[in-house]
């Protein structure tokens, strides 16, 4: 049986061909798999981003002022309790749901109250997972803005 040599130099090429094989394969996948999809966050990252001091005071002032919504997370869907004392009818904005995961899943719920300072957003609209809520409202002449993170 006749044994073949392999020249040192050929061996460096071999190699080296196999890990630009495996880099591509890996490129290839990444890129054309949806397990593996990146997307931003929010379609206007940058925008969102210019504004990012503004939307900061006023987290702090809805904080300050004691007018933090309480957000719960029930069977039901998620509750957003607006603070005691307030006339729900003057009371206008949005809560808006964002997915880490899925931004095709994000949607917004404009804030409707009649009598009772509380939104209820179904269950039947939310998929198990990450959730970032974000509650921007106004009352009177003041604007109040409130994030969170839950897990429904």
């Amino acid at each position: 049986m006749k044994r073949i040599k392999i020249h040192w130099g050929t061996a460096i090429v071999l190699a080296f061909m196999g890990f630009i094989a495996f880099i591509l394969s890996f490129v290839i996948r990444m890129n054309t798999q949806k397990k593996y999809d990146h997307e931003l966050v929010t379609e206007a990252y940058y925008a969102k981003e210019l504004s990012f001091q503004r939307d900061m005071d006023r987290e702090k002032f809805t904080v300050d002022t004691g007018m933090e919504p309480r957000i719960e997370a029930t069977r039901g869907g998620i509750f957003i309790y607006f603070p005691e004392g307030i006339d729900p009818a003057k009371v206008s904005g949005k809560i808006g749901l964002y997915r880490p995961s899925d931004r095709t899943m994000d949607f917004e719920v404009p804030v409707q109250m009649t009598t009772s300072p509380v939104v209820l957003i179904p269950s039947e609209a939310l998929l198990p997972g990450r959730w970032n809520v974000e509650v921007d409202w106004q009352y009177g002449d003041d604007t109040y803005l409130s994030h969170r993170k839950l897990v429904y």
